[in-house]
């Protein structure tokens, strides 16, 4: 019988190992990221791991619940006396009895995952929903019966002309005793998202309160979760933090997850449990990072696509995985923290969730639009905010058209043969001599190039692990202009190229970056299957983008902005080099950086920014790429480098691509003579 096949997440890696394997041993002969320092003896809880169950349509697996052996007195005695979270194992006891979903939590990674949605710096006009009012309030008399609050919305309306006011149970509670703690004067929090609404008590003080409130901007991605923690009254982003996002372990795209709920009944509740887990542990963290108590956290705007949507909801999400992708609900969404179960911040804080597009264009592109305002625009603007799932938008003051495109998760480094999420010791830029073909890189976490002294020493403690997402991205766009690989995509061999650092895998070749084998280390190259992986990518991006300039009638666009994490870590010209993005000049092209991210910020801290959101959502139309009759013809023309037939007359401006061919008709002989490709 064939051995079990063990699937780590977020890495992607995989393997067969016999029953009776530790996962332990399984993840350090695949090289997954996961940590020990006990010798597998259970003491340390270092290699913590959460088994997935059920039908895996995405990994082509079933697990069953026998998958790993059964729990063991020595978790049994670790969990008593220090506890460890439901659903958890220990590397090092559970052992491998069927094929097996196994991921690894941020906490258990050698390497922690550098979430690089960083805030960008943004001038925000400060109207937030939630302000401090000071107020003296009548005392009690029994000549006129009243209750606390009904004086204290009295007061508001005498002193401040606001009200009339209600208050949630958790601040009923604590009324009376705040009230007379602080001799009748107090500090009321009050949130009022609409200026027509009345106001809601979320918190109140004794006396004078002249300590912060904060606020949360939340950007729920499929691979990862970002937040920003905003001082209400200031604005200024007191800190930000990020985390994988574990429903990764269901699929890392979202059809997958879709899929998974399918296939497992009851599979959606599992997903909505892990993720706000996720949004809880990441609020504490990100609170004592700066220093800021829970409870001074009474606000948060949260963005996502639509699938992200309703699984944080807990809401069934199949009708988003088939036509006619019917949302429950695509309006914006005002909710107490309590509903979602998201006992990290003040127990009245109150949420915002922007509002979703269409059914896969969601919050998180609304989010972008408010950030970038492409209908405001008089230069046509392509937005792009890359992902596992890529949002489009297209608009000048004319119109705004939006899509999606699945372009999976190769941008992020998952799915490619040495790829690794963004982590101290990965890949992520590199530089090939078009004339000896030899690369030089650097890592996150070194500011050197590997061929500047001191690298290997800066290096020492993080060594170099693997390739992320922007450094395959840059990697396979040196290789174009280097002339190692053709329009086609096809790699060529070390007689064609004149390379050595191309060595046969198969049929097919692979250009060597690293060799650390000889002391255990990874041999980090770029295969076929890369490049494949790219293409199918980068082809789905363009192909949505294509769309959108059918629907303008145009073929050519003014200005090209790129958002998202990918957007702030690679080059225009690698992005154009690999045709992710329609030729425009270079200094056309700019980072927006975390695009929905500064949406997120821009309504957290200004309420009429919802107000216009919520109406300009209304005037995007959606082209659904699902079923446009183009989007196949334009996404076989974008598998080319950079693209069969549309012409990139500003790339060849700049950059002579060679023009070689490898295809088994083709000799290759001019060993990657440079000629300008001619659009």
């Amino acid at each position: 019988m064939t051995d079990p096949l063990v699937i780590f997440t977020p890495s992607g890696k995989r393997g067969r190992f016999p029953a009776g394997t530790p996962i332990l041993t399984a993840a350090r002969q695949l090289g997954v990221d996961l940590d020990s320092v006990c010798g597998g003896r259970g003491i340390c809880s270092k290699c913590q791991v959460s088994p997935g169950y059920g039908s895996f349509s995405k990994h082509g697996v079933t697990v069953q619940q026998d998958a790993l052996s059964d729990w063991n007195a020595v978790e049994e005695r670790y969990k008593s006396k220090r506890g460890l979270k439901e659903g958890r194992r220990l590397g090092c006891q559970a052992k491998v009895q069927g094929d097996v979903v196994i991921d690894v939590p941020r906490e258990s990674q050698v390497h922690a995952q550098v979430v690089r949605k960083e805030a960008t710096l943004r001038d925000i006009e400060l109207d937030p929903a939630t302000r401090l009012y000071f107020i003296e309030v009548a005392e009690p008399d029994m000549h006129e019966p009243s209750g606390d609050l009904e004086r204290v919305s009295l007061a508001l309306k005498e002193q401040w002309n606001i009200g009339p006011v209600s208050a949630p149970l958790s601040v009923l509670r604590k009324l009376q005793p705040v009230l007379r703690a602080g001799k009748w004067q107090v500090t009321v929090a009050l949130n009022q998202p609409h200026t027509d609404r009345a106001p809601t008590i979320v918190d109140l003080w004794p006396g004078l309160y002249e300590g912060g409130l904060y606020g949360l901007a939340i950007d729920l991605g499929s691979t990862t979760i970002a937040a920003h923690l905003c001082d209400l009254s200031t604005g200024e982003v007191k800190a930000s933090a990020g985390v994988m996002n574990p429903q990764i372990r269901f699929g890392e795209d979202l059809m997958s997850r879709v899929s998974y709920v399918m296939m497992n009944p009851g599979g959606e509740a599992e997903m909505t449990r892990v993720v706000r887990e996720a949004m809880n542990d990441l609020a504490l963290e990100i609170a004592a990072q700066s220093g800021v108590a829970a409870e001074a956290i009474i606000e948060a705007v949260i963005v996502c696509n639509p699938v992200m949507h309703h699984l944080l909801l807990g809401l069934d999400p199949v009708e988003l995985g088939q036509a006619p992708f019917a949302l429950a609900t695509s309006d914006a969404m005002d909710l107490d923290a309590r509903d979602l179960d998201l006992s990290g911040l003040n127990p009245a804080a109150k949420l915002y969730l922007l509002p979703c597009i269409a059914g896969h264009v969601g919050a998180d592109c609304a989010a972008v639009a408010l950030s970038e305002e492409p209908g405001r625009q008089t230069d046509l603007t392509l937005i792009v905010d890359v992902g596992t799932n890529a949002e489009i938008l297209l608009g000048d003051t004319t119109r705004v058209l939006a899509c999606s495109s699945p372009t999976g998760p190769a941008f992020e480094g998952a799915q490619i043969s040495s790829g690794q999420r963004a982590a101290p010791g990965a890949i992520e830029k590199i530089r090939i001599d078009p004339i000896t073909r030899e690369p030089r890189f650097r890592v996150i976490g070194c500011a050197l190039w590997s061929d500047e002294a001191g690298f290997d020493e800066a290096t020492k403690s993080t060594g170099i692990t693997g390739i992320c997402g922007s450094g395959i991205i840059e990697a396979v766009a040196e290789m174009r202009m280097a002339g190692l690989v053709d329009p086609n995509g096809l790699i060529g061999s070390a007689a064609q190229t004149g390379t050595d650092r191309l060595i046969p895998e198969g049929r097919t070749h692979s250009y060597l970056i690293h060799d650390a084998s000889a002391t255990d280390g990874p041999r980090i190259t770029v295969t076929q299957g890369d490049i494949r992986a790219i293409q199918l990518a980068k082809s789905a991006l363009y192909a949505g983008a294509r769309l959108l300039m059918d629907e303008f009638g145009t073929d050519t666009v003014d200005r090209v902005v790129l958002a998202g994490a990918f957007g702030a870590h690679i080059s225009a010209k690698h992005a154009m080099v690999l045709g992710m993005i329609p030729d425009a000049p270079l200094d056309h092209v700019r980072s927006a950086g975390n695009a929905a991210g500064t949406g997120a910020r821009i309504a957290l801290l200004n309420r009429a920014a919802r107000r216009d959101i919520e109406a300009t959502v209304h005037r995007i139309t959606k082209v659904e790429t699902a079923i446009a009759p183009r989007f196949q013809e334009h996404f076989v023309n974008a598998n080319a480098l950079p693209h069969a037939t549309d012409p990139f007359p500003h790339l060849n401006g700049i950059v002579d691509l060679p023009d070689v061919s490898f295809n088994t008709n083709g000799s290759g002989a001019d060993g990657g003579r440079r000629r300008r490709r001619r659009g």
